[in-house]
């Protein structure tokens, strides 16, 4: 994964990712029109497929809300990156196929810089500063949910490879 870098600050709640009036549909294509939208407006028309968030402490707290990572991915995000994440959302990120990578020193990489995620070595590369940090390491299991992408992805794979 590689992709320009958009900042949020610390306690983004999933309200402030997709806005509970927005939450009449769950359909991705149009969750994906107002991701992000009162945290930045002009969020969804400035990013571009494939970018990446780099957030505070608290990624994803407030609700349970599976719109959340699910509006994210469907309006191109490829991943998020914050030091923390709240549980909940830490865990319907992977059931929804959204990689998330907690880094302490997320604080340091700037909007606008470019970064690579390396699943092989467990790096963040910062191509603009020429910086190099590791993640901490993502579960064995919670790294098939996002390969399959996402939960109900990877039951249909093992339930096909049952009937096999």
């Amino acid at each position: 994964m590689q992709g320009k870098v958009w900042k949020f600050g610390d306690n983004i709640d999933t309200d402030l990712i997709i806005a509970a009036r927005y939450l009449n549909t769950s359909v991705p294509s149009e969750l994906a029109k107002h991701v992000m939208e009162d945290a930045d407006p002009q969020f969804v028309s400035k990013m571009a497929q494939g970018d990446i968030i780099v957030a505070g402490e608290n990624f994803g707290c407030g609700s349970s809300r599976e719109h959340a990572p699910i509006a994210l991915k469907a309006a191109g995000i490829s991943a998020v990156i914050a030091p923390t994440f709240a549980r909940i959302f830490y865990r319907n990120a992977f059931n929804m196929g959204l990689p998330i990578f907690e880094l302490k020193e997320a604080d340091e990489i700037n909007e606008g810089d470019v970064i690579k995620i390396d699943m092989d070595s467990g790096e963040v590369i910062n191509e603009t500063q020429s910086k190099r940090y590791n993640f901490t390491p993502i579960p064995e299991f919670m790294q098939e949910l996002v390969d399959a992408g996402g939960l109900i992805e990877f039951a249909k794979k093992e339930l096909a490879s049952q009937n096999n």
